[in-house]
């Protein structure tokens, strides 16, 4: 039977609570202590000690309430608990302490103290630009624009104006916000459903999408976040195309961003921490070894601060983008059986942070798992991690369920299962041409796994050689780079031409590139 563990909101939001947290609710909920508030701090205990969400157990222990008191209490304890939350943590959030003004600021003007109520919105002013917060100028402005109309404030004209003036230049900033974090948006949403762009018509789909939703004159920007979408939606756009020198520029910007503005990491941590990722995937793509190791010794620094531990959002995707690095450095360097001993730690973390991870993110961890495995020749434990992908709902990456099924092939093909291949070969053929991801790369593929595992041992060395040739041709092209940045297909069969393991292969590669950090 499955667990309602992830079905239920408040069950949810009470596990992922740390001990201070907990403590601060108990403090802050028996301050009234009225009879409902005792029966929260019930409800509460009951469900901090159960492992997963069981209603029917719940009601026995909450006994004598009922079914429909039950989800009032919830409603409230809920309620109480985002109180408490906000109270505790609302120094450390630059929104909620400027929320937290706008209130105070509408408090005071319903009370009748509308100078008071001035004050305080420009103290929420200054705050707000002192951290780029524009868009929270807004609220802001409207609230001082109502008291300005409807009271004799003794306000000069000089300042109505400058007000009135603030208010246009903060509409007009927040519209090319919206544009560009709007555009950034739209391409992520298209990398994650589809991957990398597959052909001419990909291509040329995206330019178009890319041309017509770009503001104008984005030359001249320099406000902050105008800038940080600008570079993402570049990032995307590069990333998409598998234009990988300009993603690694983008990338750059983005992070170079904030060592302009520093005071913006602790403001916009999130974003931060993701442009830290995408800068390393950046040094992946290009195997700019040295560049790596130095950006991932910075990020892991960064890790360990007080400010990557804030909120829980922040740990888990320092430790989601750190672990990803770490496993695609040993993609990398060929060190496949180094990196299998982060394996076990890691599927540790997985099953401890479910609660927060994405699919995509389990998507993408179960592959680079599975190429480990592959590149250190344990096909059996590959396929495992690969079967996980494929068995799985096919709505996210589509280029990941593709590739899943072609090392499947593969690692069947190491194991000798010749019983199976043939099934298996005319299988993913149809599913990657269903799902319009066949390049040359991959029909030669396909066409060298026909062929060869009929053929004898004399036959298959001149075959492999052939095959090698034609791939290699295709190393420099576009379209086709995605096949070897998935499954590093002329290595595997480099290996098998001059009768070396995979990994060396890979380490002679680094070794002779001049750009090694060994």
């Amino acid at each position: 039977m499955m667990s309602n563990r992830f079905t239920d909101a408040l069950f949810q939001l009470i596990r992922s609570l740390e001990k201070a947290e907990k403590r601060h609710f108990k403090l802050y909920i028996k301050r009234s202590s009225s009879k409902e508030d005792l029966r929260i701090v019930r409800l509460f205990d009951a469900l901090d000690k159960m492992p997963d969400y069981d209603e029917k157990i719940l009601l026995k222990k909450l006994a004598p309430i009922t079914k429909p008191q039950l989800a009032n209490l919830k409603s409230h304890l809920n309620k109480q608990l985002l109180a408490s939350l906000r109270l505790l943590k609302s120094t450390e959030n630059i929104d909620l302490q400027l929320s937290e003004h706008l209130d105070y600021a509408r408090l005071l003007y319903n009370k009748g103290l509308k100078l008071q109520s001035l004050k305080l919105l420009e103290k929420a002013k200054e705050i707000a630009k002192a951290n780029h917060k524009y868009n929270f100028l807004v609220p802001v402005l409207s609230l001082e624009k109502k008291i300005e109309t409807l009271h004799i404030t003794r306000s000069t004209l000089e300042k109505t104006e400058i007000l009135a003036r603030e208010a246009s230049d903060i509409s007009e900033h927040i519209d090319r916000v919206t544009k560009l974090s709007n555009l950034a948006l739209l391409l992520y949403n298209w990398y994650v459903k589809n991957g990398h762009a597959r052909n001419e018509q990909d291509e040329k789909g995206i330019r178009e999408f890319f041309k017509h939703n770009l503001p104008a004159n984005t030359k001249n920007i320099t406000d902050f976040y105008e800038r940080l979408y600008l570079y993402q939606s570049y990032c995307w756009y590069a990333f998409i195309r598998q234009d990988f020198l300009m993603y690694y520029r983008y990338s750059r910007k983005w992070t170079d961003l904030f060592d302009e503005v520093p005071l913006m990491i602790a403001v916009e941590t999130g974003h931060y921490i993701k442009g830290m990722h995408n800068l390393l995937n950046a040094h992946f793509d290009l195997r700019n070894y040295s560049e790596f190791e130095v950006t991932l010794k910075q990020f892991e620094a960064y890790a360990k601060t007080d400010l990557a531990s804030v909120h829980d959002n922040f740990r888990i995707h320092t430790f989601v983008y750190i672990n990803s690095a770490r496993i695609n450095q040993h993609l990398m360097l060929g060190t496949f059986k180094d990196g299998l001993a982060l394996v076990p730690g890691l599927m540790e973390k997985m099953e401890e942070y479910s609660l927060y991870i994405d699919r995509h993110r389990v998507l993408v961890f179960n592959y680079k798992i599975a190429t480990l495995y592959f590149g250190s020749g344990d096909y059996h434990t590959a396929i495992d991690y690969l079967l996980k992908i494929i068995n799985g709902p096919v709505d996210l990456r589509i280029d990941l369920h593709c590739y899943a099924r072609l090392m499947h092939l593969v690692a069947h093909y190491e194991l000798g299962n010749f019983d199976i291949l043939e099934y298996l070969i005319k299988s993913a053929y149809r599913f990657m041409a269903r799902m319009k991801n066949l390049t040359i790369v991959e029909e030669e593929i396909f066409k060298f796994l026909r062929h060869s595992f009929t053929a004898s041992p004399r036959q298959l060395k001149p075959e492999l050689k052939t095959f090698l040739e034609k791939i290699k041709r295709h190393e420099k092209s576009r379209f086709e780079t995605r096949s070897f940045a998935y499954v590093d297909v002329i290595s595997w069969v480099e290996s098998k031409v001059y009768e070396k393991p995979m990994s060396e292969i890979i380490k002679d590669k680094v070794k002779t590139s001049g750009r090694s950090p060994w």
